[in-house]
């Protein structure tokens, strides 16, 4: 793996201000091949998001404080990329429509029922998952935060290996959906287990099993809605492997 097609995939990944000679040279159909940088990424903005969230809530802001700095963190070190994806997934899926308009709507940029409903939902149980876990100690808080976008960006190679890209004209997720080698796939999912484990314990580990083994079942899912699967679709793999690591530890 190279220095440059880590800083192309840090600047699909985030907002963060990547200078473009950092990243030069490296086509954009080349980008599957960062993928195992995926894992590392969300370490760096789930680190920046949770310090962030302990800051507000240790210094007087206070537990639901710092738990609406952190979701807020994270929508914007991302450009909330991942949510508008669950957003429009949920409006093209849950329309009840033939499958070439299901995938119409996912492009209309109007965001539907469904897709506002699935916003509220991610968005308050990941407020409300990080609430509960502000009574772990603040080094062990910060750990959990940093581990779950580390989980979502693990499991969306599930997502992209040996599927099937749904469309027809060529999109974002087209440079990562199928693409996938094995030894990839794999360096992927080592890289993710290995930071979780590091950063967090077994139950991290156990919880982040319990992500991978739901957007594995969205793959399913999706691909059997939309024929396969597109760059919405990874952005809402992202943000349920989240959001389930977040759930799964409350009750560890």
């Amino acid at each position: 793996m190279k220095p440059r097609l880590f800083w192309a995939t840090l600047q699909f990944m985030t907002r963060l201000p990547i200078p473009e000679k950092w990243a030069d040279g490296v086509d954009f159909r080349q980008y599957w091949r960062g993928v195992p940088y995926f894992p590392l990424i969300g370490m760096m903005i789930g680190a920046l998001a949770g310090l962030v969230s302990l800051s507000v809530s240790l210094s007087g802001g206070g537990m639901y404080t710092g738990a609406m700095g952190y979701v807020l963190v994270l929508a914007f070190l991302t450009g909330g990329l991942h949510l508008d994806g669950l957003a429009d997934t949920c409006d093209g899926i849950f329309s009840s429509r033939q499958r070439e308009k299901k995938l119409a709507i996912m492009r209309d940029s109007r965001l539907g029922t469904y897709g506002g409903i699935a916003l509220i939902f991610c968005i308050v149980s990941k407020l409300f998952a990080v609430v509960e876990l502000s009574y772990h100690s603040p080094l062990y808080l910060l750990a959990l935060l940093t581990c779950a976008p580390i989980v979502g960006r693990t499991a969306v190679v599930l997502l992209m290996y040996e599927q099937r890209y749904a469309r027809d004209s060529e999109g974002m997720g087209s440079s990562y959906i199928g693409r996938m080698t094995p030894s990839t796939t794999m360096l992927t999912l080592l890289v993710g287990i290995v930071l979780v484990l590091t950063l967090g314990n077994w139950n991290a580990l156990s919880a982040m099993m319990m992500s991978l083994f739901v957007v594995y079942g969205l793959a399913f899912y999706f691909s059997y809605h939309l024929g396969g699967q597109t760059g919405d679709t990874l952005g809402a793999a992202i943000e349920v492997g989240e959001v389930v690591f977040l759930l799964t530890m409350i009750w560890k």
